[in-house]
């Protein structure tokens, strides 16, 4: 067991661990992550403050993951909770006090919370102990709601949460809030430069973006571990890679109405035209600060290569928009890149952009079925996408599908 001053170090380490972390949803998973590790809880979810409720983000249980194949990730329903004292999750952020409770189903008649066991019966999982924490900023303002759920001893036998704990997570959780309040200040920027490319082409919604990031996360980590990269790499790579194919096609703020609007086809001369939104995109990025301007420099200009070589915009000089020399193409301005010579930060958000396209409603298309779509892309496995990537797909894709119902257009 660690002593008083161990644990006062390690919670100082798990706080910088999430200070690094500039995108939220990462951010997110790896705070419960942590408090789990901390606490030894089996299980746990976290909550954000969205005006006068609480929305559900992520969930982890190693009890039920151990039931999952290798590789698989929990697949959950996002919902929401009113913010009020009737719920234990409710409770803690209306009143911005933590609440420890050896068992949720011995709560006392007279206390206003109760706890719902509907996702016990759903799952089979029995909830024991819980700790409740509120993610507060220093002038009281609580952003989210961190619940930890089973702390486990060394036999793996569940016990209450350790009350002298409670001052090391609640120091743990005044850290995570501050990381998630410029996590949301980070998003929301990403967001309105968003929605400047939302205003000249109707096609780049905020729940496009989202879905489009969401599957390339969820496609890359899985292919990072199948492959072996290390834990840290592929966390530190994940936050870059999520807010990267957020702005995938920013670059068609340089694009003319004209082309972007044009209610038909394209003309080969404007076709040419809207290529550019990748090289244009790119040079946003072109000095590179960060490891997100490397990875959003590399999304923006390699997402519509092709596995096959038939992508574009191909070896050019992202400055210029001109080939580089030795790779001109008869009939177009460069070769395009073909296998590995995509990075795979393209090869991803390739996958992810099309899937998304296919999937959803358009302005000019409805959605497609899902077993049309999943039929196209496996014709274009080996052609258009990275047949390695797409077998992480196909094995994922039920994480897909409740990735593309968890960002709804909005009517």
């Amino acid at each position: 067991m660690l002593d008083e001053k161990q644990k006062l170090k390690e919670i100082i380490q798990l706080g910088n661990d999430i200070a690094q972390i500039q995108d939220l949803d990462i951010l997110l998973e790896h705070i419960l992550t942590k408090a789990r590790m901390f606490t030894n809880a089996d299980a746990g979810s976290i909550y954000i403050v969205d005006g006068s409720i609480l929305k559900f983000q992520y969930n982890q249980n190693n009890t039920l993951q151990k039931k999952l194949p290798e590789g698989k990730k929990l697949i959950y329903s996002t919902f929401t909770v009113p913010i009020d004292d009737q719920t234990i999750s409710g409770y803690v952020a209306n009143n911005g006090e933590m609440l420890n409770i050896p068992n949720v189903y011995m709560i006392p008649e007279n206390a206003p919370y109760s706890f719902g066991a509907r996702y016990d019966e759903l799952s089979e999982y029995h909830t024991t102990s819980m700790l409740t924490i509120p993610l507060k900023l220093s002038l009281g303002t609580v952003v989210g709601v961190l619940q930890l759920i089973n702390a486990m001893d060394r036999k793996g036998r569940i016990i209450p949460f350790s009350r002298k704990d409670e001052q090391y997570i609640r120091h743990f959780a005044n850290g995570a809030a501050v990381a998630i309040e410029r996590a949301q200040m980070t998003r929301t920027l990403l967001l309105r430069m968003i929605s400047m490319a939302e205003l000249r082409d109707p096609r780049e919604t905020g729940a496009h973006v989202n879905r489009v990031a969401a599957y390339a996360v969820a496609i890359y980590e899985a292919w990072a571990r199948r492959r072996g990269d290390a834990d840290d790499v592929i966390r530190r790579n994940l936050g870059s890679l999520r807010m990267a194919a957020m702005l995938h096609d920013v670059g068609k703020v340089a694009i003319s109405d004209v082309i972007l609007k044009k209610p038909a086809h394209l003309v080969e001369d404007e076709y040419q035209i809207m290529k550019q939104h990748t090289f244009l995109g790119a040079r946003l990025f072109n000095e590179k600060y960060s490891n997100f301007d490397e990875a959003a420099y590399l999304v923006a200009l390699n997402h519509h290569e092709r596995w096959d070589g038939g992508g574009y915009p191909g070896y050019i000089d992202a400055a210029t928009g001109e080939s580089l020399p030795g790779f001109e193409a008869q009939g177009k301005s460069a070769r395009g890149k073909s296998r590995e010579e995509i990075p795979a930060y393209g090869r991803v958000v390739a996958i992810a952009d099309v899937y998304d396209a296919l999937a959803s409603n358009r302005a000019y298309k409805k959605a497609w079925s899902e077993d049309r779509v999943l039929e196209t892309m496996k014709e274009e496995t080996g052609k258009h996408f990275d047949p390695e990537m797409m077998e992480v797909f196909f094995d994922n894709v039920d994480l897909i599908k409740a990735i593309h119902a968890r960002y709804p257009e909005e009517e």
